[in-house]
């Protein structure tokens, strides 16, 4: 069977998991399978819950597991729904890899590539948002909040002007058409200049950030004792999220700043942070895997 693609952070994920002897680990983003294969390799006692909204991913997976079908439980659902179905199990490990995959980038057909020639974006398929419904027919300041909010573009009313110009004179059909637009827009060396507007509108179409809030949501009210919860993100706006509320996590004291004395009891700190700083990938693994660049993963444990 042919692997297309390279799991991030591999060795790191391996180490942060390599304690738990025995229970469940959820891998949130299932995606090839690539990190969940090293696990159950690993762990030899421990079972997964493996989980994506992308159908294909959850059928290229079980092709690929297929010796461990016995230890795994597949779930094709949104990855911030899982925790609390499973709730009863002894889940000992959270896992999330965030963000679209090489699966989906490299899949022209799903619309993500710039040389695509649809203009889709959703991860799940069922989704009636697609980038061809936001960039034909989001009004213009609805595009510059997007631009703005999910894609941090510096010139985000000037990004919107050029896409709501373009369809004026003709609905824009594929990925292609809309990376075009921006070919002689401001970016880094290297760096696609359509890339921030892709992000964006990646974001807006498979509401990332709210289904990553919610995951965290569900984890705190969880009460999954020494569970470890490792995040791996692509983005400024991901990582700050889970760098703020694995902080929220680890407080004792949740007074407001105001008050002179404690009152709270002092007592609500869910756990530790693992990892004072993220943990990112090696310039070896990002000569061979460059895709790993922006990557970093945070961990946190329970207790």
């Amino acid at each position: 069977m042919k692997i297309p693609h390279i799991p991030v952070l591999l060795d790191e994920v391996k180490a942060t998991f390599e304690d738990i002897k025995d229970g469940y680990i959820v891998d949130c983003t299932v995606g090839y399978g690539g990190h969940s294969e090293a696990l159950l390799e690993q762990n030899s006692d421990i079972k997964l819950i493996c989980c994506d909204q992308d159908m294909t991913a959850i059928d290229f997976s079980k092709k690929r597991l297929e010796r461990f079908r016995d230890r795994i439980i597949f779930e094709n659902a949104r990855f911030s729904s899982v925790i609390s179905k499973y709730s009863d199990l002894p889940i000992r490990g959270i896992f999330a890899d965030i963000g679209v995959s090489s699966l989906q980038l490299d899949d022209e057909s799903r619309g993500f590539g710039f040389n695509s020639d649809l203009l889709d974006m959703r991860m799940d398929k069922n989704n009636s948002l697609s980038a061809y419904e936001v960039v034909n027919n989001y009004s213009k300041q609805e595009l510059e909040d997007i631009l703005r909010d999910f894609g941090e573009v510096r010139d985000f009313k000037r990004a919107a002007k050029i896409i709501c110009d373009a369809r004026e004179n003709k609905k824009i059909k594929s990925s292609r058409e809309l990376t075009e637009l921006f070919k002689k827009f401001p970016s880094k060396k290297g760096i696609n200049p359509a890339t921030l507007v892709f992000q964006a509108i990646r974001i807006e179409v498979n509401d990332e950030l709210d289904e990553l809030a919610t995951l965290l949501k569900v984890i705190e009210n969880s009460k999954l004792k020494g569970c470890t919860v490792a995040i791996i993100s692509f983005h400024s706006l991901e990582d700050r999220i889970v760098k703020r509320v694995f902080k929220e996590f680890a407080k004792n004291c949740i007074c407001s700043s105001g008050v002179m004395k404690c009152t709270c009891g002092n007592n609500h700190s869910l756990g530790k942070i693992i990892t004072k700083k993220p943990i990112t990938p090696s310039k070896k693994e990002i000569k061979v895997n460059p895709r790993s660049r922006s990557s970093k993963m945070r961990v946190f444990r329970l207790i």
